[in-house]
């Protein structure tokens, strides 16, 4: 029978035996003349899906004379190696070999056999009584040795983070990994397409700072030997990116980085993390605001095939346009308290009354953006551009000319979760310098995370900086929406861990956060 349930597989934890046993067999392959790693280059011609779409016609028992090469891992043996389950990047395809070949020229191939061995087959197409696609083999070559088991078929790993720390034992087992990884990687490549196709210029900048800038945020700090100074990886490409646009290299422009923060890990959380941002000449924030919908929405219908996707018991609608809402009126609209118009301590104390958690210190500003993420985030479920946020709070933005004490910026909040920011950017040097300098004074005070002084960057500015609107969107985040992923791990390929400790090789997992 072609269509029997396959046997339970072995976990991925590798006996001392079990592995000693798959050594053996690749030695005796070495022995045959067969030795997986220096053997000539196997000429593959189909990719599994292909075979499945090219033969889609047969009908049941009927056969082709036409021969094929594929190549993959081995999922599946069934009747002592005469069926096998192949399985490359796109589906599933059954080899067989009949029982002559199998007790005789291909034995010595076929003994050394194991599940999670890469293989390359050669043979007839056709489909069997039962309908099943499948190759006649006439020659197997073992391309790779598996000398570690995959993780069982129908459960894959069971340990969360070993799935993390071995992503590539989980892909093996786990289509739905494969398709989460798959999906982040198209949007990406779809959000590159649609701003070429907006005359966007995609640029890089420097991943290693002598100032971290262009956001608030506390940095790695690394150094180099050969200059004998202290380099912070970059927390956001952003100052470079506006110089850049300063210069005429193009007036609109983009880069999709990696950025680095050191600060806490979470389920929405990873030190390491990935952004697209993008300036345009000539632009303010409204401007972004459109591009940052039709890009989300070219976004979603890439991967989903819809504006409206599914995440978690809510359904998520991206058309075009989102609601816009200030950030004092959310305030009011969700903790009944109004904060417009008040100084520092009148702000303070409302709040306080009102359960909020603010420092004795905390500036108007600072008690807008605590109520906000107390009152209001947890509400934001449908994407929402929260408009009209402290200056205080956003220090390259530009200020709004009828109130100034508020930034021509917005955030876009979906599933509580903020995934877009941007900015009229202020480009004024002597306003920025004077920004630079507030930021200064509250490093000076304590706040590890405040802006520095970017000399550079203001010398940038006084160069003529013109108008111009930046956005900045997390892939990460927008993934995770994309996929129905609960978790920003699901959807990074290798996120960041505690590393192993212990002669015996386990991990240590206490102190993992972001996993239930």
């Amino acid at each position: 029978m072609t269509d029997q349930n396959p046997s339970a597989h072995p976990t991925p934890e590798a006996s001392s035996g079990e592995r000693a046993n798959r050594e053996a067999k690749l030695e005796q392959l070495r022995q045959l003349g067969l030795d997986p790693y220096t053997a000539p280059k196997f000429n593959k011609t189909h990719k599994n899906a292909a075979v499945h779409d090219a033969y889609a016609h047969l009908q049941p028992d009927e056969r082709t004379g036409d021969t094929v090469a594929v190549a993959g891992r081995i999922m599946a043996m069934r009747n002592s190696g005469m069926f096998i389950d192949l399985v490359d990047d796109t589906v599933k395809l059954q080899i067989y070999t009949a029982k002559e070949e199998l007790q005789g020229r291909l034995a010595p191939v076929m003994k050394a056999l194991d599940l999670g061995d890469v293989i390359g087959v050669r043979g007839t197409v056709r489909r069997t009584k039962r309908g099943e696609i499948t190759v006649d083999a006439s020659e197997i070559v073992v391309l790779a040795k598996a000398l570690e088991p995959p993780p069982e078929k129908w459960h894959g790993l069971k340990n969360v983070e070993q799935r993390y720390r071995h992503r590539e034992y989980d892909l093996i087992s786990n289509e739905e990994s494969r398709q989460t990884l798959r999906t982040r990687f198209r949007v990406i490549q779809a959000m590159r397409q649609f701003l070429a196709g907006e005359d966007f210029l995609e640029v890089e900048t420097p991943m290693l700072h002598t100032i971290p800038g262009g956001a608030i945020a506390r940095p790695f700090v690394t150094h180099h030997n050969t200059l004998d100074i202290p380099l912070f990886m970059r927390i956001a490409p952003e100052l470079h990116l506006k110089r850049l646009v300063i210069g005429g290299l193009s007036e609109k422009l983009f880069e999709i980085n990696r950025c680095f923060r050191n600060e806490g890990i979470s389920p929405r959380h990873n030190p390491e993390f990935t952004t697209l941002e993008l300036y345009q000449a000539y632009a303010d924030y409204n401007d972004m605001m459109s591009i940052a919908e039709r890009l989300i929405a070219h976004a979603a219908i890439t991967a989903t095939g819809s504006t409206k996707v599914k995440f978690g018991e809510h359904e998520i609608d991206f058309t075009p346009p989102f609601r816009r809402a200030s950030m004092l009126d959310l305030i009011k609209e969700h903790g009944r308290i109004e904060l417009a118009g008040l100084d520092d301590a009148a702000a303070r104390s409302i709040a306080k009354q009102a359960g909020v958690p603010v420092d004795d210190k905390a500036s108007w500003g600072k008690v807008v953006e605590a109520s906000f993420e107390h009152f209001v985030e947890p509400n934001l479920i449908q994407p929402t551009h929260v408009v009209a946020l402290p200056k205080a709070i956003s220090p390259l933005a530009k200020a709004n000319h009828e109130n100034p004490e508020i930034a021509e910026r917005f955030e876009t909040f979906c599933n509580t979760w903020e995934i877009a920011n941007a900015f009229s950017e202020l480009a004024d040097p002597q306003e920025q310098r004077a920004r630079f300098e507030d930021q200064q004074s509250q490093r000076d005070a304590g706040d590890e995370e405040a802006h520095r002084i970017d000399e550079d960057f203001l010398k940038a500015q006084s160069a003529g900086m013109m108008p111009m609107g930046g956005l900045g969107i997390g892939i990460d985040r927008l993934a995770m929406l994309l996929t129905n992923s609960p978790t920003i791990r699901e959807v990074i390929a290798f996120p960041t861990l505690r590393p192993r400790t212990g002669a015996s090789g386990t991990a240590d997992t206490s102190g993992e956060p972001g996993e239930a």
